[in-house]
């Protein structure tokens, strides 16, 4: 292991002296190693075995508090392979974090926190002839007492520890060659440029371009506007590592609101000495509701999914029309189906995670709204446990669901004509489509929940779609329900 500098230096880089990119152990991890040679990593008090590994990792593992340099890890040797394989085992895991520092120094320039479970630190080539600029994705923000760099694109966030790298990176609003950065003060050291690139945080700008807008990525990130990508990703599981789900963050210090706001003041008009014999669409909306829990000995079958399917997500009627009333511009296609959508654009994808379904095999499928059709995606079944997993934690249930739709979003169908209010345009499309699956099920007798999260990063393994092109924006589970002595409604 590399000793630690005594000799205390100047936090911010310089030129003849870059800074090292160290991989530590997050703050609220701690591993103890014991006598047979294994190693027990504890998060928040809870054990997790690691397995066993040798005595320089043993050794390795009291430095990880401070920080391993990435670059004495990819050296040849038994010491830096036992470590490596500790450090790859607990990145895996979400428990490593990096920093751009010195070694055996608390100070950090930047502090690099993981996103995504698969980040790895990567130093792409540079050349001083490189012209760079920040994304419009890309923002600064406090978050406690600090001040941190994100993306909803990137796989990671900067913790940035030197307010002078700050005000250069500030500068790269307005491209500029590497070569004219690197004689600025603060300059932030070529490690953290090339990281902030494989981030997407910065990126190349071409020797000749339409704009930065155009430049930065494919069509489909085109057609996002930044408010719309940021709510995409910090909405969901996979991307981001804040906390999730019904956490209760405010239970010591804000009363919950009641379950019925207050009446106004003043006189009421009683309403139900007008009401009418209820009607047979009124009994549906009555009995639709939440089912979490199913029956295993009599799965949904073939023939009822595809009724359910016909019912509530068919593709009805096709027309063209152009965008201009006056019969100018681009003509667009439009379909009509059983649920209303913004603009009748109808973006909304179902793929069909198809755990137990009698006449259909396990697997994960897409359903093709026009054709009528289901279509088998070749996705591995670890990712396809995974996500039917996922659905019975958030649904507190006590086993998987039958069938789980996910519910996802073409964005650029609604993003091509509206502005700043396309995503919210795409989520009340799925609070309609929710709402038509809960009717189909209670008039079919079936069982189904919608699902309050999702998890776009695994959506993204699994179809090879791009998160910011075709991705999740909502679950349903579906299936046969349990007999009302074992199922749990709401």
């Amino acid at each position: 292991m590399r000793a630690a500098r005594k000799q205390k230096r100047k936090i911010r880089p310089r030129k003849d002296e870059p800074p090292d990119l160290l991989a530590r152990l997050n703050e609220r991890v701690t591993l103890q190693a014991r006598a047979d040679g294994s190693i027990l990593a504890s998060v928040d008090g809870y054990p997790m075995e690691l397995g066993r590994f040798g005595p320089e990792a043993e050794a390795g593992a009291v430095d990880l508090r401070t920080g391993v340099p990435l670059g004495w890890l990819a050296k040849s040797g038994r010491a830096n392979r036992e470590v490596n394989d500790l450090v790859r085992q607990l990145a895996q895991l979400g428990f490593v974090e990096y920093r751009l520092g010195r070694a055996g120094e608390n100070a950090d320039i930047v502090a690099i926190e993981p996103q995504t479970r698969d980040y790895w630190p990567r130093l792409p080539k540079l050349a001083a002839t490189d012209t760079l600029a920040l994304s419009r994705f890309a923002y600064l923000r406090r978050r406690g007492d600090a001040l941190v760099l994100e993306s909803p694109r990137a796989k990671a966030l900067f913790r940035i520890g030197d307010q002078a790298v700050a005000a250069a990176l500030v500068t790269l609003a307005r491209p500029q060659k590497l070569g004219r950065l690197r004689q600025s003060d603060g300059f932030p050291g070529d490690a953290l440029i090339a990281l902030l690139i494989d981030c997407d945080i910065l990126f190349k700008v071409a020797p000749e371009t339409e704009g930065l807008r155009w430049d930065e990525g494919d069509s489909d990130l085109i057609l996002f506007d930044f408010h719309d990508l940021l709510f995409h990703a910090r909405s969901a599981e996979g991307r981001h590592a804040n906390p999730f789900g019904g956490a209760y963050p405010h239970v010591d210090v804000i009363a919950p609101l009641p379950s019925a706001r207050p009446a106004w003041p003043g006189p009421a008009i009683d309403l139900a000495k007008f009401e009418a014999q209820p009607s047979p669409v009124a009994a549906l909306f009555r009995e639709r509701h939440s089912v979490r829990e199913f029956d295993a000995q009599a799965p949904i079958t073939l023939a009822e999914l595809a009724q359910f399917l016909d019912g509530t997500a068919r593709v009805l009627s096709h027309w063209q029309s152009p965008i201009d009333e006056d019969g100018g511009g681009p003509v667009v296609d439009f379909t009509g189906r059983p649920y209303p959508s913004a603009g009748s654009a109808y973006p909304l994808e179902l793929y069909l995670a198809v755990g137990h379904c009698a006449d259909l095999p396990r697997g994960f499928y897409h359903y093709d709204a026009d054709a009528h059709a289901l279509t088998r995606i070749p996705a591995k079944d670890e990712p396809l446990q995974a996500m039917l997993h996922a659905a019975e934690f958030a649904m507190d249930a006590p086993g998987p669901p039958q069938v789980l739709i996910t519910i996802a979003a073409r964005f650029g169908r609604t993003s091509w004509k509206y502005t700043s209010i396309a995503y919210s345009l795409i989520l009340k499309d799925v609070g309609a489509l929710l709402q038509t699956f809960y009717l189909m099920a209670a008039n079919m007798a079936l069982g189904g929940c919608a699902i309050g999260t999702h998890n776009i990063d695994l959506f993204e393994q699994m179809t090879r779609l791009a998160f910011y092109a075709e991705g999740p924006v909502g679950q349903f589970a579906l299936g046969r329900p349990a007999k009302p002595s074992e199922g749990r409604a709401g």
